[in-house]
């Protein structure tokens, strides 16, 4: 298995039939990419205060004054309580004035204000209508007692994208790429209509956890079909550029479509068009030959590679895989892959757990700082625009950076420069306001870029029998990274700067942890769980240099065949 590419060369790398896959695939990431904002833009808290009812029968002065006025970094009306409505009435009606202060010139009797007792918001609560019609939040009233709802209704969410990643990875490797990417494109339209009509806010809970169940699923996949389909410079491009570029896309046109309808049960339905749109690609989107080969599903894989020969006029040998490599990769897989592979041996398991952490602190740091934009001034709408616009030149930036330079060094550059611009934000938050946007900017350009390279830099880690068990692993640490995200915010509690301070540390420590993992710049692709290349360990100086006996095991299993290079030049 270890000369695949070589198998598969005759049929080029750029012709009909990769560009058709090449395109299709990129395609199936838009829903993917659309449903991932949803949980700001459904969940999103409006400025809210106590209901005054209408039959309240109060004086003008008291109608503005009966909700307390209270300082949180500045002046504003307070969210959760109000003076006694009882007492405010009787005031009112005996002829007083509300008064701020002892010192007025006003005539007539006046009250102190500060001398009245507070009370909860026993009518309700009036949200504003600036920028959203209604959410979740506003619906089903989220906030004050209930506010622990709203952040533990992302979290559910990103739990659901957890569970997905964590089955999707296994019926993968063991059933193909092709129905895990459709099941989970299908199940992304389904939940997210389903949603739309949710009566209360149990069952939008219930309904959201199976809507996270499809939205990182279908990415992964798409991630590792075209990765396995694609060959040299052809899948750098697709992997570190294209597929992300679109990606990216589904997620701008989300804040826009937000902006245009801002009711969020019509914001449901219309997250559903990109993934119905997309369930015809079903006959259009080949299966991947690598995988099936990996399954020893020889015949298979060459009806479709002879397919693909003939619409890329080529002509096929009469013997694509040789019958050595045959019975060889027959042997293998005799037993199948699954989860606990990623811990059988002392180096995969090092591999496993440095991956695990670096892809659980991107993730809490990116979710961290998206969520951590509501503390930004401005519309919302064109805030979350602008960052995830500058997405689109970091994954160029990623790009660039695959086609030449080492994969730690990429990583490692691109990740200390957003911690560096994240930590920078506390001397800029409340002074310099459009500087603040912009370390934000920076701080996210050098997170995704980051991103970019890792989603490269796992896959290439990743022996063919359980490439999608091991990227979808690492997806599955990305979401409880993201679930813990919402509750950043809960952090300016005790400072205002620690959610910014988090988010910038967990950065440094991934970069602390990317310098132990093997360079697989220009190396051989792996096929087998025996190819995977050796950890750098930390040693001091007077300590043996020795090869542990599963590492000394892995080294000498190492095939002998010619390497396939990874190419990274146009």
């Amino acid at each position: 298995m270890q000369d695949y590419e070589e198998s598969v060369s005759f049929l080029g790398t750029w012709g009909p039939f990769q560009k058709r896959t090449f395109f299709l695939l990129c395609l199936t990431t838009i829903p993917s990419g659309y449903n991932l904002l949803a949980v700001i833009f459904l969940l999103a808290t409006p400025p809210h205060q106590c209901y005054i009812p209408d039959n309240s029968n109060l004086s003008q002065d008291w109608i503005q004054t009966s909700i307390p006025v209270q300082m949180a970094g500045r002046l504003e009306r307070s969210s959760c309580s109000r003076y006694e409505m009882e007492l405010v009435q009787n005031l009112s009606a005996l002829g007083t004035r509300p008064s701020l202060d002892l010192i007025h010139n006003l005539s007539g009797p006046v009250f102190l204000l500060s001398s009245l007792k507070q009370e909860g918001c026993k009518d309700g609560w009036t949200y504003s209508t600036e920028h959203y019609e209604s959410t979740v939040v506003t619906e089903f009233n989220l906030v004050c007692r209930d506010q622990w709802k709203q952040p533990l209704t992302s979290v559910v969410y990103f739990l659901g994208g957890l569970f997905g990643c964590f089955i999707s990875g296994q019926i993968s490797d063991r059933f193909g790429r092709k129905p895990v990417l459709f099941g989970a494109i299908t199940a992304l339209s389904i939940f997210s209509s389903a949603v739309a009509f949710a009566p209360s806010w149990p069952v939008f809970t219930m309904l959201f956890f199976l809507l996270g169940l499809g939205q990182i699923t279908s990415y992964i996949v798409a991630f590792v079909l075209g990765s396995e389909i694609l060959i040299g410079s052809t899948r750098v491009l697709f992997s570190n550029l294209c597929l992300p570029w679109v990606y990216v896309f589904g997620m701008m046109v989300l804040p826009v479509t937000a902006y245009l309808v801002r009711s969020w049960r019509h914001l449901s339905l219309t997250m559903a068009v990109p993934g119905l749109a997309c369930i015809p690609l079903w006959w259009l989107i080949p299966e991947s030959p690598r995988w099936l080969v990996s399954r020893g599903r020889f015949q298979e894989a060459e009806l479709l590679l002879r397919s693909a020969a003939l619409e890329n006029r080529v002509e096929a040998p009469h013997v694509i895989f040789l019958s050595a490599n045959v019975e060889k990769a027959k042997s293998e897989t005799t037993e199948s892959p699954n989860f606990l592979d990623l811990l059988r041996t002392a180096n995969i398991r090092q591999i496993t757990f440095i991956l695990w952490l670096m892809w659980f602190s991107l993730s809490i740091s990116y979710f961290g700082l998206s969520f951590n934009m509501s503390g930004l001034y401005g519309n919302p709408f064109l805030n979350y625009f602008l960052v995830t616009a500058v997405e689109l030149p970091a994954y160029a930036a990623s790009w660039l950076a695959a086609r030449s330079l080492p994969r730690r060094l990429s990583y490692i550059s691109f990740t200390l420069l957003g911690a560096l611009a994240l930590l920078l934000i506390q001397i800029t938050l409340y002074s310099y306001p459009t500087l603040t946007l912009t370390l934000v900017l920076l701080g996210k350009f050098g997170l995704l870029a980051g991103a970019g390279v890792l989603y490269m830099f796992t896959g290439e880690l990743s022996p063919t029998v359980i490439r999608n068990t091991a990227m979808s692993s690492c997806a599955m640490f990305s979401r409880v990274g993201s679930s813990v995200s919402p509750y950043l915010l809960q952090l300016a509690v005790f400072n205002e700067f620690l959610p910014w301070v988090v988010v910038g540390s967990l950065s440094v420590l991934s970069v602390l942890v990317c310098v132990f993992l093997p360079e697989t710049f220009k190396q051989p692709l792996p096929d087998t769980i025996q190819q995977m290349a050796l950890t750098h360990r930390f040693r001091w100086p007077w300590a043996s240099m020795s090869l542990s006996e599963d590492d000394g095991k892995s080294v000498k299993d190492q095939t002998t065949t010619p390497e396939i290079i990874c190419t990274t030049h146009l």
